[in-house]
């Protein structure tokens, strides 16, 4: 008799993919990211669409994409070292070859180690919003990173957004859609109707608002992005209150 396959889940909601005999395992982690601008060919061996997940957490998204498009290679990045192991492990242990992940901080990932258009899509879910207004420089949204996601992205590659603080998002749809053609969207994904990652999760089962959206990239020149990044208002705005358990509950 073959055993059951080992289904993972939290908070009942399955992880996409299952755990298989440690000799099908791979290797997931970058460890040491190489300098400058990184040959993703070299990296996982072949051409093939490049999809980025930024603030990956856990690798929730990421394991369900790739599984889904093993076409596809995917890159997830995070500044937190502790969520990268239950990712990186979760991509082991599903023998996923056309995963990656690496902890760095989305900024000089995308302005040092992406291309100018190498990639297909960007995924951008819940970027940390710093409700302490000394801290709304270090907003990753702002008009220079968009800039550069436009640079690396190729002729209609797209940049999706999540969040779930309505100040972030009203501040998305002021300047996301002057980089790309947006359009929002006002249900769950259709591949992960109880939320793609752990924070969606955790915030659609306390009633919370889930903000969506998704863009195409927008044929402008450099003059143009030039001009844009100087005219366009930084990421200044009162974030509201810290909703510190669903934080904590997100990175256990």
């Amino acid at each position: 008799m073959s055993e059951r396959p080992v289904i993972e889940r939290e908070f009942g909601v399955p992880i996409a993919g299952e755990i298989l005999d440690p000799a099908r395992w791979a290797k997931t982690a970058l460890k040491k990211l190489p300098a400058g601008v990184i040959d993703w060919p070299a990296i996982f061996g072949r051409g093939a669409p490049l999809v980025v997940d930024i603030g990956c957490g856990n690798g929730r998204f990421l394991l369900g994409n790739a599984l889904a498009r093993p076409d596809h290679d995917h890159v997830g990045i995070d500044i937190l070292p502790l969520v990268l192991r239950y990712a990186t492990r979760r991509a082991n242990q599903r023998g996923l070859s056309n995963v990656r992940f690496a902890a760095i901080d989305g900024q000089r990932f995308v302005a040092q180690h992406l291309a100018a258009d190498s990639v297909r899509e960007v995924h951008l879910y819940h970027p940390q919003p710093f409700h302490n207004p000394r801290q709304a420089a270090r907003r990753l949204i702002a008009p220079a990173f968009l800039a550069q996601v436009h640079r690396v992205l190729e002729p209609g590659g797209r940049l999706f957004v999540q969040t779930d603080n309505a100040p972030y998002w009203r501040y998305v749809q002021q300047v996301v859609p002057v980089f790309f053609d947006w359009q929002k969207r006002p249900f769950p994904w259709p591949d992960a109707p109880q939320g793609r990652t752990r924070r969606e999760i955790i915030a659609l089962r306390r009633g919370l608002a889930v903000y969506r959206g998704w863009g195409t990239r927008r044929a402008l020149s450099e003059a143009e992005m030039r001009a844009l990044v100087e005219t366009l208002p930084p990421p200044i705005f009162d974030a509201g209150p810290r909703l510190r358990d669903l934080d904590e509950m997100e990175r256990e």
